[in-house]
């Protein structure tokens, strides 16, 4: 089979690859037209996804191909933009109808989800790896920036953090378990829910943001260092999921939260006259600390003690 026989068969045809909305044009010129409405901005950006690093290979397709359009799909959310489309650069190792089928399957499926729309991309041979650019559109001035948090303002997440980075040791083989909690820590690894609702609500009230990617404290700096605060947390506010402290232990669970990375929701921090709002609607804000003039991040125990941070978090060029 083909380039374009390939991309023709099991890329074009999906769901996903049919224009409508903001995708004027999709798959099949050499380049897609977006449309976007007067007074928004385009919001766009792109992950590579690499076989041995960002997942295990071999792996089950469909899992991947969810979970890579959902890692790249939480950048938008992390601005508050609201989706368009994505383009696929995908370089394989050879051609396997079966691993390819099911992969598509599971980004279809992944971008029905999200509302996202595939519009173009390549397709190359060489060690597994993927690419993917994705396209939102946020109201001019209204972006979530990491760059506007002030002393005062509250430090929130979307919810419960660890569960991916729990699920590592079985995903690469090192641990076994058929139980309820591996399961549910197994669907926060392959199929994230990017938090794109909640990044749209919070555009005009948090006052800086961005997902969780590399761990909360390594991303929490992020916002530290672009907004020249300090941000405090509280380590017994940092909310952890019942599936994980029962798999894990309560002190591995915590270490997980705070470096583990690959939790892809919200971090954001919010003036405190805006938590009621966000709360009586029914948002997933959990309070875990707050910003205070300094620099970095800080760790406190129960009596504000300070608590050495060993793992910050991942990065490519030193873990």
């Amino acid at each position: 089979m083909g380039e374009f026989e390939l991309i023709r068969h099991y890329f074009a045809a999906a769901a996903c690859a049919r224009a409508g909305g903001d995708v004027v044009l999709g798959i099949g010129d050499d380049c897609a037209l977006l449309a976007v409405p007067p007074g928004e901005q385009l919001a766009i950006s792109t992950d590579s996804l690499t076989a041995g690093v960002h997942f295990p290979d071999p792996c089950d397709p469909y899992s991947l191909g969810q979970r890579a359009l959902a890692v790249s799909t939480s950048d938008l959310a992390g601005m508050g933009a609201t989706p368009i489309g994505f383009t696929l650069a995908l370089t394989l190792p050879f051609v396997d109808s079966n691993w390819l089928a099911e992969f598509a399957r599971g980004l279809d499926a992944m971008a029905a989800g999200c509302d996202m729309r595939l519009i173009g991309g390549d397709t190359t041979r060489g060690p597994l790896s993927m690419t993917l650019t994705v396209f939102g559109r946020v109201p001019v001035g209204e972006a979530l920036l990491r760059s506007g948090a002030q002393p005062g303002d509250l430090l929130c997440v979307g919810g419960a953090l660890g569960d991916a980075a729990g699920a590592l040791p079985i995903v690469l083989g090192e641990r076994e378990a058929d139980t309820v909690e591996a399961a549910a820590l197994l669907r926060r690894y392959w199929s994230p829910q990017p938090q794109l609702a909640l990044g749209q609500a919070l555009r005009g009230k948090a006052t800086a943001a961005l997902d969780i990617s590399d761990g909360l404290l390594a991303d929490c700096t992020h916002i530290a260092t672009a907004s020249s605060v300090s941000l405090l947390i509280e380590q017994a506010r940092v909310p952890l999921s019942d599936s994980l402290v029962r798999f894990a232990g309560t002190e591995q669970a915590l270490q997980c939260a705070l470096g583990g990375g690959d939790d892809y929701l919200l971090a954001f921090t919010l003036p405190a006259d805006a938590l009621p709002t966000m709360q009586s609607e029914g948002w997933p804000v959990h309070v875990i600390g707050h910003v205070e003039v300094g620099e970095g991040v800080r760790l406190v125990d129960a009596d504000g003690r300070s608590v050495g941070i060993g793992h910050p978090g991942y990065n490519h060029f030193t873990n």
